[in-house]
């Protein structure tokens, strides 16, 4: 069994359709090997993946380098997946089938407090992050997690969602009346989402818009 690094942490219908389309994205990844593999979610809303079969050991590869694994096993100075679970003055705290606080003078990501930082860089809860593990606790973001968050503020506008799975947002696009107005919609996780703006469209006028038919926390990234 692999323990990929996103959550399904949404309930009723709303679950059933989460992991339908999670299971559709395994059948993605690892479709044409010579496996079987039936998708769960443990008791701690991390997605389960049971896999068998003579490739079985090559699937695992793929969805650990796809989606990132949960692990009890952390080794000084590698680079791990978790999810953003809480923030307070002192930094961010992932979970990553443990607690991990990356401390504020870890996260690297320029001035301000980590209240601050998540609103500037439109992090919303649960989106999965990679860090650096260090036995000290003196963990830090990766150097690619902080780049992709700095490649968001240079491009165009995003809106970022969770407890959303990418049909559901782009669906809502629609329904709201922007489906010219943005480019893609990038997962960024099992149920969050990044909907890339066209270079005219405001970021923070098509969070408004549509955020009224989204149950979800959204957070608008506007280009510096």
């Amino acid at each position: 069994m692999v323990v990929i690094a996103t959550k399904c942490y949404i309930g009723g219908d709303a679950r059933d359709r989460a992991l339908d389309g999670m299971t559709s994205l395994v059948a993605n990844a690892i479709g044409d090997l010579d496996v079987e593999y039936d998708v769960g979610v443990r008791r701690d809303d991390f997605v389960s993946v049971t896999v068998s079969g003579d490739d079985e050991t090559v699937a695992r590869n793929v969805l650990r380098e796809q989606w990132g694994e949960v692990t009890d096993h952390f080794t000084d100075g590698e680079t791990y997946v978790g999810t953003l679970e809480g923030w307070d003055e002192d930094g961010f705290v992932l979970d990553a089938g443990t607690e991990i606080r990356i401390p504020a003078d870890g996260l690297g990501l320029g001035t301000g407090s980590p209240e601050q930082i998540r609103d500037r860089f439109g992090i919303v809860q649960h989106l999965p992050m990679r860090f650096v593990y260090d036995e000290e606790e003196g963990h830090e973001l990766a150097d690619d997690e902080r780049d992709r968050l700095y490649g968001w503020t240079r491009g165009q506008g995003r809106v970022n969602v969770n407890s959303a799975t990418r049909a559901e947002v782009r669906a809502t696009v629609n329904r709201a009346g922007h489906a010219n107005d943005i480019v893609t919609v990038e997962r960024l996780g099992l149920l969050e989402q990044s909907v890339i703006c066209r270079e005219n469209t405001d970021a923070p006028g098509l969070l408004a818009s549509i955020g009224g038919y989204l149950p979800a926390e959204l957070k608008a990234v506007i280009p510096q």
